[in-house]
């Protein structure tokens, strides 16, 4: 039942208000339910182009951004470099996105210092090999393909990086004056990738106990084969796979844990969490999607539980999962939203903070979370190259890409912008309890040219 018999404009559900005491807090989730609904189809659901020639203009015409010929951070990832960097310019400089106009988002180079300063990693101590050094490396887009990859689940990034426009691709009209924006952290963390990708081959082998059978295999190796240069392809009417479901419940109850502890510790009040992972990574072409999405709102429920009365700033969270998915005919099918409801009404949650589930875009929420005066956090569902925005260039983006085209998390998370991000002091190593995590030992083979004829043939079979 929903904490308010008012008609909603989209679906959204208030779980756990009965043990919330604070009325602020209880107000602005009410308020939360009568947003303007999101627009689903608008530009931002589709490839971006606009969006994307709008921010490569903005950097090269306030910052002198160009990408370098022929250079690439990681595989499909262009380089770039600055002309000036914010930390060499006049610090009362004030810069206007996307252009200098009447509604433009007005910014100063003081306020993009602070922004970048505010710049923060913390991972988990207990997984085997995390330190400094290999977060240095890795925020570097340098990490390597299975084990470093498989590593940067455990940690994350976070910072005061300011929304500049929503998923309606609206600019939103800024004065200097308003202090709004220096209320809103982007988290950057990664999912567990079960799409199959020669980066992510740790989470295939650590989670899926039968993969040897599942994927096409290297007879020289006894590996996944590699095409595209990029992806594993699963055996043609070949098994499900099948988890290790107690790893899968640990690992996701770690990240939970760790993202929400650091959070706490950054002054958050309001978590705006999304999926991570429970789209195109969850695995659907293997057969374990709708697994992998119920485990996940099991572990941020467990968490909430099981941690809720420790946390000194966090007061609720709400959980942005849109409903894009529908049938044929029309009709809406199971989605995202209804496993994480259903998850918090079977289990009769009675966690001590309130939980807000709705069928909104993100930005707008958190946008409006911060105009009521409360400091927030949004989820950015990160790459486990540890590259902020990733392939933001690329015009087709998911909402990691997106995110870099609608926030300053370009010039507060990027490493070619952001010195922060390479520096060391930035690093914290934060015990969340629990054993130590081991990790995969992996290589990976691509396939060669001579080799293609054969796995052709072998896919057809």
């Amino acid at each position: 039942m929903s904490a308010t018999s008012q008609p909603l404009p989209y679906r959204s559900k208030i779980f756990g208000y009965q043990q919330c005491h604070n009325q602020s807090v209880m107000k602005l989730l009410l308020n939360l339910q009568h947003l303007y609904p999101m627009d689903k189809n608008g530009p931002m659901s589709d490839r971006c182009s606009r969006e994307t020639e709008q921010m490569e203009y903005f950097l090269y015409q306030t910052f002198g951004f160009r990408n370098i010929p022929e250079e690439y951070i990681v595989q499909g990832v262009k380089s770039f470099q600055l002309q000036q960097y914010p930390y060499q310019m006049r610090s009362d400089t004030v810069i206007h996105f996307p252009s200098k106009s009447s509604n433009s988002f007005r910014m100063s180079l003081n306020e993009i210092r602070k922004w970048q300063d505010s710049y923060r990693v913390y991972a988990d101590k207990s997984v085997r090999g995390i330190s400094k050094e290999t977060l240095h490396k890795a925020l570097q887009g340098k990490s390597e393909d299975g084990v470093d990859a498989f590593r940067m689940k455990f940690v994350v990034r976070i910072s005061t990086c300011p929304i500049l426009m929503e998923f309606d691709a609206k600019i939103i009209s800024r004065q200097l004056s308003e202090d709004w924006p220096h209320r809103i952290k982007l988290v950057s963390v990664t999912g567990i990738d079960f799409a199959g990708r020669k980066h992510d081959i740790g989470d295939i082998q650590y989670y899926i106990t039968n993969w040897q059978k599942v994927f096409h295999l290297d007879p020289e190796t006894g590996l996944p084969f590699i095409y595209n240069g990029r992806d594993f392809t699963p055996v043609k009417n070949g098994p499900a796979a099948k988890l290790d479901e107690e790893r899968l419940r640990d690992s996701l109850v770690r990240m939970v844990r760790l993202r929400l502890l650091a959070c706490d510790m950054e002054g958050v009040q309001i978590v705006v969490e999304t999926g991570i992972g429970l789209g195109v990574f969850s695995g659907k072409q293997i057969g374990i999607d709708q697994k992998v999405r119920q485990f996940s709102a099991q572990a941020i429920r467990k968490v909430l539980e099981e941690d809720g009365r420790t946390y000194t700033n966090i007061r609720a969270i709400v959980l942005a999962l849109p409903i894009f998915n529908r049938s044929k005919s029309g009709a809406t099918v199971f989605d995202v939203f209804d496993v994480f409801e259903n998850e918090f009404h079977r289990s009769n949650y009675n966690g001590p903070i309130p939980v807000l589930i709705a069928d909104q875009d993100m930005h707008r929420l958190t946008v409006a979370i911060a105009r009521h005066g409360f400091t927030v956090s949004e989820l950015n569902p990160a790459d486990s190259h540890g590259v902020f925005g990733e392939y933001w260039q690329n015009r087709g983006p998911a909402v990691e890409e997106k995110l870099a085209l609608t926030t300053v998390g370009l010039l507060v998370q990027h490493h070619l912008i952001n010195p922060e991000v390479s520096n060391k002091e930035n690093y914290h190593l934060l015990d969340i309890g629990g054993s130590t995590v081991s990790v995969p030992s992996v290589e990976v083979r691509t396939v060669s040219k001579e080799d293609r004829h054969a796995t052709k043939c072998c896919h057809n079979q």
